[in-house]
């Protein structure tokens, strides 16, 4: 299975860098030097990690055979895609891959109202959400934090939300909102 676990952002120096936004848990191993990526588009890649380094926080990477500023410059925005088996999990029993998280099951704590299903995830600066398709159609935006979040059971296929008032407004098609809660 295919997994995008960074985007290639603007060069940094002479030398051929360039930062890279991470969107994986693993870089020290997704970004590893030796790495071979493929990438979106595909006509740029694959690439290999030549090496890699933190600079001001933020991930320096360098790939074979990308040795000037133009070159690297020519790589922004670039997709880089790690091969991975779909049944390795991660280290921490606390996290999960995108495409074990899509097609679960959102059900609320209080009740076990059906919300909808996972469609996406989807990874901001800072913060990651549950993008959910409701079942009568709209979504909602579900921050992936413990506080709503408290429980992901794989076997049972769900996730279960425990939302403040008004989280689980859908999109203007109704409300997911559990009977009685909320005014």
């Amino acid at each position: 299975m295919q997994l995008v676990v960074a985007r290639v952002g603007r060069a940094h120096g002479i030398k051929g860098e360039v930062t890279v936004e991470v969107r994986t848990d693993e870089p020290e191993l997704r970004l590893a030097p030796g790495e071979v990526l493929t990438t979106e588009p595909a006509g740029v890649g694959p690439l290999t990690v030549e090496s890699g380094r933190v600079h001001g926080g933020r991930l320096l990477l360098r790939f074979a055979g990308v040795g000037s500023r133009d070159a690297a410059e020519a790589l922004r925005n670039t997709l880089l895609v790690a091969e991975v088996d779909p049944d390795q999990l991660p280290d921490d029993p606390e996290e999960f891959y995108d495409h074990q998280l899509v097609g679960l099951t959102v059900v609320t704590a209080r009740g076990g109202a059906e919300v909808g299903t996972v469609r996406e995830v989807s990874h901001l600066p800072g913060q990651d959400l549950l993008v959910v398709a409701g079942p009568e159609g709209g979504e909602v935006f579900v921050p992936f934090v413990e506080a709503i979040v408290p429980e992901v059971d794989l076997e049972r296929g769900r996730v279960v939300v425990d939302p403040p008032p008004g989280l689980l407004e859908l999109d203007g098609q109704g409300s997911a909102a559990e009977p009685g809660a909320g005014a």
